[in-house]
């Protein structure tokens, strides 16, 4: 009989790496999980450890009953690690996001017994991911257990699997499915696997370590989305007593390039949001109660999607995203750069990748890479590594196409960006660069140019700082109520086209990034709807909800705007109700009909309460007059008024200044270098990432006809008025040409 043990507490921990030497004495004690960058990794200066540490556990064996054999499993480590028993070396993982299973059996002794991992989340390059826009967290940051089960048993070796494989094969019109079902065995050959699932019981011989057999249900219960995820459960047993299960679920999936999604023959329009596994304070160290609370908001907002980025997530999300009928992009963290040296790695993430996630109902494709072209373009030795993933992933699973998100700086004409059987991009107009119309242009002009290929939107969003507001919000500013703009845009857009196979807002929770310093916030990138704690949802998470959700609501957006100078405010509110009273002070001031969004216009003379009210519905905030803005709501270096109090004060006629485009500039020798270290200062302020992206000449010619003023209001925190002020001045001592 199988049984299963989790290894949370009694573990040692050292930063140190003691080698041979090492005894309990070196350690403090640790419970896992575990990460040693919940606070390094979080708090910017891009300075977070990065090195060898080591976790050490004493164990009494357990009872082993004749031959049976006992296994360590490992559901996640970061990123490398070697596995050691009573001083033996038993097996080494690169890979920090899949599990791996080691089988103690042959060492174990009587009495006391020692367990060693050695982790490493040094720099290389050899395992991915390497350079990335969020921290690389070390430490033993899922779940250990050990695993006894008898001489035969469902095999623990392959690829960290759960050893049972289950694929359905649906007819819809007859609304039947017909199930393959494998089990692989070790040490069990030539005996019977008996398998029990939807009320069928039927058997196999186990042949060259696989047991495999096929049978029918009949009025199949589909698997739907969030309206009926319906799952079934099936069962594998041996004769010597191990025993194993799997749920799965029954539907179909396609993928149209005019319908976009198809789900069970229809089409299935998705919206969601991507998803980092971290969180402020316990860093990558969740436990099942952080899990369920960041599914619990996916689906308060209305998701039916999400990108589970940029690694392999959790077994227990997978289970949640099953179960709720979440519709999932999987990837391996194949990302920014390619690693000539790496490519064993990919083809090894993978592999784990499918085998463990094979039965998951809710994923219906694999990501090879994101923005693998950003740094270096692409090369012949990047196309080749992702066509060999592309052919592994028809190989192990035939059943889901390949896809990648593309770098927006990727030409679509690129023959790099039809490798996979569908794609998505990664687009940041209206942020990081252009406008936000240049979203709506780029999938206009992609879908005329290629009719018959599937495209997607795999990121896109807008940094804030919840602490930051704005009556005039702008792009650029970190402010809440510029990135709840900008996701109505973005919103409106996908709405009217319905081939966009799917949308995937960046991101649902603001994540760790060492290497960022911006916003206010250093070491996170605020992207998210909901802040890296949870405890705030941004107003942009309530138009998502007016749109996905069918949960009654209203929402009063500028809650957290509370000091305004303007002496008429708009006031705005989300909801999915057709119509929405505003009352200010208990008065009714308008009663509107609309859209998901309500915008009023209120007069302020002091301290006021505004309600919105539909129905039984209801939500208020208070607000109140100020002779100044209030200095705490930008941030610094955003406030562009101040850059310069007249006109005449930016130009001087004949030479150069920020009004004029950075083409223009570029005219100049003496203009082109000032431009060179002003971006360099620039791309800094983003982080490390940042530095290393390649610019093709499309994006540099679309960036050459911006004004310089444009590109500056963006950069916060890295350009304050001081700097621009000096860079105007010394452009003004610039002849142009």
């Amino acid at each position: 009989m199988r049984k299963k043990e989790t290894l949370a507490t009694g573990w040692y921990f050292m930063r140190q790496d003691v080698g041979a030497a090492l005894t309990l004495a070196h350690g403090s004690a640790a419970v896992l999980p575990h990460t040693w960058n919940a606070e390094d990794g979080t708090d910017g200066g891009n300075d977070y450890y990065r090195g060898s540490c080591w976790y050490v556990k004493k164990f009494e064996v357990p009872v082993l009953v004749g031959s049976e054999e006992l296994w360590a499993e490992f559901e996640g480590i970061a990123m490398t690690a070697e596995v050691f028993c009573n001083g033996k070396s038993l097996a080494t993982h690169a890979g920090g996001y899949s599990t791996f299973r080691v089988n103690l059996t042959p060492v174990l002794q009587h009495g006391e017994n020692l367990l060693a991992v050695r982790v490493d989340n040094s720099e290389n390059d050899t395992v991915y991911p390497q350079k990335a826009d969020f921290t690389f967290y070390g430490g033993i940051y899922r779940p250990v257990h050990f695993i006894t089960v008898p001489k035969a048993h469902f095999a623990l070796g392959y690829h960290g699997s759960t050893a049972l494989k289950v694929t359905p094969d649906v007819d819809l019109h007859c609304r039947r499915a017909r199930i393959t079902v494998e089990a692989f065995a070790e040490n069990a050959e030539g005996e019977t696997v008996t398998f029990s699932g939807a009320g069928q019981t039927f058997c196999a011989t186990v042949e060259a370590g696989l047991a495999k057999s096929v049978f029918v249900i009949e009025n199949v219960h589909l698997w739907d989305g969030v309206e009926d995820p319906y799952l079934y459960t099936l069962t594998a047993s041996l004769s010597s007593g191990d025993s194993i299960s799997a749920q799965f679920g029954c539907r179909t999936i396609g993928f149209d390039a005019e319908k976009g999604f198809i789900l069970n023959g229809r089409p299935y329009r998705l919206c969601g949001a991507a998803r980092h596994q971290d969180r402020q304070r316990i860093g990558s160290a969740l436990t099942d109660a952080e899990h369920d609370e960041d599914m619990a908001l996916l689906r308060e907002m209305g998701a039916n999607t999400v990108r589970l980025a940029h690694y392999q997530h959790a077994q227990h999300f997978y289970d949640l995203c099953d179960t709720y009928g979440m519709i999932v992009w999987a990837e391996i963290p194949y990302i920014t750069k390619h690693m000539e040296n790496g490519r064993a790695n990919t083809i090894s993430q993978m592999t784990e990748l499918i085998v463990q996630n094979y039965n998951h109902p809710s994923i219906v494709c694999w990501g090879l890479s994101n923005e693998i072209t950003a740094s270096g373009g692409v090369t012949p030795n990047m196309v080749e590594n992702h066509k060999e993933l592309n052919d592994l992933c028809h190989r192990l699973d035939p059943t889901r196409p390949t896809t990648m998100a593309h770098a927006f700086m990727l030409d679509m004409d690129d023959p790099f960006v039809r490798v996979t059987d569908i794609r998505s991009y990664n687009l940041y107009y209206g942020w990081y660069l252009g406008e936000l119309e240049q979203n709506d242009q780029f999938f206009d002009d992609f879908h005329r140019k290629y009719p018959r290929e599937v495209i997607g939107l795999s990121e896109y969003g807008a940094d804030a700082n919840p602490a930051y507001q704005n009556g005039h919000p702008e792009k650029g500013d970190w402010s809440e109520p510029y990135q709840a703009l900008y996701h109505e845009h973005m919103l409106a857009m996908w709405s009217k086209r319905p081939y966009i196979w799917a949308m995937h807002c960046w991101n649902m929770f603001d994540f760790a990034a060492d290497g960022r310093n911006e916003g206010g916030k250093p070491g996170q990138n605020q992207k998210g709807l909901v802040t890296f704690d949870r405890r705030t949802k941004k107003d942009a998470f309530y138009i998502y909800k007016a749109y996905l959700s069918k949960e009654p609501f209203v929402h009063l957006c500028g809650r957290r705007y509370i000091d305004r100078p303007e002496d008429v405010t708009e006031v705005k509110v989300y909801s999915n109700q057709s119509s929405v009273t505003l009352l200010v002070d208990g008065r009714e001031l308008e009663t509107r009909k609309g859209d998901k969004i309500f915008i009023f216009q209120v007069p302020l003379t002091g301290e006021h309460t505004i309600e919105a009210r539909s129905g039984e519905l209801a939500d208020s905030i208070t607000v109140r007059k100020v002779d100044q803005a209030n200095p705490a709501y930008r941030v610094e270096g955003g406030e562009v008024v101040n850059w310069f109090d007249r006109p005449d004060e930016v130009l001087r006629e004949g030479y150069y200044s920020i009004l004029d485009t950075m083409e223009e500039i570029r005219k100049s020798p003496a203009g082109a270098g000032l431009l060179a270290r002003m971006m360099a200062k620039v791309a800094a302020g983003y982080g490390d990432v940042a530095r290393s992206v390649t610019l093709p000449e499309a994006v540099r010619r679309q960036m050459d006809q911006m004004p310089l003023e444009k590109l500056l209001k963006q950069a916060g925190k890295t350009v304050t008025p001081a700097m621009v002020k000096q860079l105007n001045a010394a452009l003004n001592q610039i002849p142009k040409a």
